[in-house]
């Protein structure tokens, strides 16, 4: 019992009677309580008498109430009363005149009284600090528990999304497919209205499928394993941009791609994140006679780079920047701009899985701006 002769102070000592704490946490019987109070206080009585004999003065006060303060702390109140009663009793007997007597003279009662105080005192602040690590504990498993209830509740929908964007597919096929047959082998039956009508089943069921697939693409991010390797950026942007050029032949685009350094992530991954971020940046620039995207590194810190995607195009109004990275949100027609919705979605989501995050910054015809963070290498 040697070791409660230091106070619970920060570091080390901390950690040693926390780890002291749950193992008497385990002593829920009276006996073991009030058992600790006995001990703690003969301990500091002996500690006491042995300093004194070697002519160390003075050292009752802090011995005795760092004992209660152990049993305040490790064995609640009623053990901490006791504690405080043979603190007293034993610094009457041992330390006040007349010594060896539980008698106490006029001049040493206030310094006794002072002492009993004190030994309130501390089991007071013990009591206060103990009731608020306990409640502590409590609210860190309670948020334990409503993390793992939630990460089985993401899985879940995850799953749940998989597979009815899965099932889904393979009927939508047979609507595609047989009214392309029809508007091939009965065009010629059908009036106007009736042709319109088949049109507008057939685009509509492209766009169900183009959303299934992008919803299954979203899905299988939160599904797969991340394979993080040492990623030059600079590469993989140009790959994007040249695999984007062969598609957007006769624009005129101005691309600027600066000095990106090498991150710390899942290649496939970042490739998706830049050619959704790209899309987007040669999507809304499609009205400007001239097309300016820039690529750039603004600054690293916190083992962090922050990488950003910069464009002219039509922007957006930065009230509505809550619902940019949100699933199926659009904040453009899909008269004015295709797209299902997803594709920033998917960025966000990839970027947690690095430990980043992302953001925007835009106005209403003026171009926008989207920031990501990754792991340095």
């Amino acid at each position: 019992m040697a070791d409660f002769a230091q106070p619970p102070t920060d570091g080390g000592a901390r950690r040693l009677l926390a780890h002291w704490g749950r193992n008497f946490q385990g002593l829920r019987s009276p006996l073991a309580r009030y058992g600790l109070a006995v001990v703690s206080v003969a301990v500091a009585l002996s500690l006491s008498l042995l300093l004194q004999y070697y002519q160390f003065r003075d050292a009752a006060v802090p011995a005795l109430a760092l004992a209660i303060a152990v049993t305040t702390w490790y064995a609640g109140n009623g053990p901490a009363v006791m504690a405080i009663v043979l603190s007293s009793l034993s610094f009457d007997y041992f330390f006040t005149e007349p010594y060896y007597s539980l008698a106490i003279t006029p001049r040493d009662l206030p310094y006794f009284f002072i002492f009993v105080i004190w030994g309130l005192t501390v089991a007071g602040f013990s009591a206060v600090r103990r009731r608020v690590e306990e409640n502590l504990r409590h609210a860190q498993e309670e948020l334990a528990k409503h993390a793992v209830d939630l990460q089985a509740a993401n899985k879940e929908l995850e799953a749940f999304a998989y597979s009815v964007s899965h099932d889904l597919r393979a009927p939508l096929r047979h609507v595609v497919g047989y009214a392309e047959l029809l508007q091939k082998h009965a065009a010629a039956a059908l009036d106007e209205k009736a042709g319109r009508y088949l049109k507008t089943i057939l685009e509509a069921s492209k766009r169900m499928g183009n959303l299934i697939d992008d919803l299954l693409g979203f899905s299988r991010i939160g599904r797969a394993d991340t394979n993080k390797i040492a990623v030059n950026l600079e590469q993989l942007v140009a790959q994007v941009v040249t695999e984007l050029a062969q598609d957007v032949s006769g624009r005129d685009i101005a691309w600027k791609i600066g000095a990106l350094p090498v991150c710390y992530g899942d290649r496939a991954m970042l490739k998706m994140v830049f050619m959704n971020l790209l899309s987007n940046a040669v999507k809304f620039t499609r009205q400007r006679s001239r097309a300016e995207i820039e690529v750039g590194c603004s600054q690293q810190e916190n083992n962090q780079i922050k990488i950003f995607v910069r464009d002219n195009g039509a922007g957006f109004d930065m009230r509505y920047v809550t619902k940019l990275f949100g699933v199926f949100q659009r904040l453009h027609l899909p008269e004015e701009f295709e797209g299902t919705g997803i594709g920033l979605a998917t960025v966000q989501r990839i970027v947690h899985r690095h430990g980043g995050r992302c953001w925007a910054e835009g106005a209403v015809d003026q171009g926008a701006t989207f920031y990501l963070t990754l792991p340095k290498v």
